[in-house]
């Protein structure tokens, strides 16, 4: 079997963010066939405590991390990058462009390494000019050191020359489709009733357009819809702050971070579901709400545009008329299941054709 190590996420399961998902089930697809030994490298602060150092045929390699933002990610990867220096796997795969700054480190010694770009992190509103010019520094290192990359988002491959297209490959996220929740007991506990709210999933940070959304809705209040905001959040930001005062304001829901059978509830029985983010690699969340056949508004931005949705669902990035308009229509609307062609998208897929790169890489 090929031994396969995996930095560039905090870890899963059970840790909230988009790269957390995409790795969990990723590589559960990927063990299954026997052909891959895959051990992820872990993030210990964000990590429960007891928690099992293997899931679903993965193995964990959990090394010690900060939460100090800007300086997380790095030192990790650091870490990370000297491990697989000093114990040589066959194929060493990177997540994103920040801890992709070591890429040229790995190929120094002469490892293989494959890139998964997943966005363009410099683009995101909590970075300053100093971190914006670090992560763009990254983006070249990683881009042109790596013997392969993967683009969750097609978009973001165009804006690269020959040299760069050549070796990489466009590969979408996946979704696991799961049966609609019959149970309510969840979302009852929140105060909530079925097909009575609005629902946005996502970590509480800048770059997802809650505090507008929030402002949007403060604008329609239809009929005692509510507003649930469904993820965890960072309580000493600035941003975190503002978040809390709108929501307290406006009666808005905020659950923390939900997974598993509360967060199948809260699809399944949502009236609506919006994605506001000026920034996305590849919107997993807008894929699960697909599979749950809800009515969607998103925001204008190429990545959600990805995705097959009517045009209507679109509303401008960052505008609260625009918004507040397209909600109150939608909900003048009675509540219908939506069928959307989400049959590509499975992880089996995925997991298929990042196969045939570590396979190119490692010269199977």
């Amino acid at each position: 079997m090929k031994r396969v190590y995996v930095f560039g996420t905090r870890g899963f399961p059970d840790v909230q963010g988009g790269v957390e998902k995409h790795c969990e089930q990723l590589y559960a697809e990927l063990v299954g066939d026997n052909r891959y030994d895959i051990h992820v490298f872990r993030r210990i602060p964000f990590l429960k405590k007891g928690t099992a150092k293997e899931y679903r045929g993965v193995h964990f390699i959990d090394l010690p991390s900060t939460r100090i933002k800007g300086f997380e990610a790095f030192f990790h990867s650091l870490l990370c990058a000297v491990y697989c220096m000093v114990k040589r796997p066959d194929i060493v795969h990177v997540h994103n462009i920040g801890p992709g700054m070591f890429v040229p480190l790995l190929k120094l010694v002469g490892l293989k390494v494959v890139l998964t770009y997943h966005s363009a992190n410099y683009e995101h509103k909590k970075w300053g000019y100093c971190a914006r010019k670090i992560l763009k520094m990254s983006e070249w290192f990683a881009l042109r050191g790596a013997d392969a990359v993967i683009f969750v988002n097609e978009k973001q491959m165009e804006r690269f020359g020959g040299n760069i297209r050549e070796k990489s490959v466009y590969i979408p996220n996946g979704v696991t489709v799961k049966a609609l929740s019959t149970q309510t007991d969840y979302i009852e506990s929140l105060g909530l009733k079925p097909r009575e709210y609005i629902l946005a999933v996502g970590r509480i940070t800048q770059e997802k357009g809650l505090d507008y959304l929030i402002e949007s809705y403060a604008t329609v209040l239809h009929d005692g819809c509510k507003l649930v905001l469904a993820g965890g959040i960072d309580h000493k930001s600035a941003y975190a702050a503002k978040i809390r005062d709108l929501s307290k304001k406006y009666g808005v829901v905020m659950p923390g971070y939900v997974d598993g059978e509360p967060l199948r509830q809260l699809y399944s029985h949502a009236r609506l579901f919006v994605i506001s983010s000026y920034n996305e690699g590849f919107p997993l969340v807008l894929l699960e709400a697909m599979s749950y056949h809800l009515p969607i508004l998103a925001s204008d931005i190429p990545a959600n545009k990805l995705l097959d949705l009517p045009q209507e669902a679109f509303f401008k990035t960052g505008d609260v008329a625009d918004l507040s308009a397209h909600i109150g229509q939608a909900l003048s609307r009675p509540y219908e299941h939506v069928d959307y062609n989400i049959g590509e998208y499975t992880w089996a897929n995925v997991g298929t054709k990042v196969a045939n790169v570590f396979g190119k890489v490692s010269g199977e």
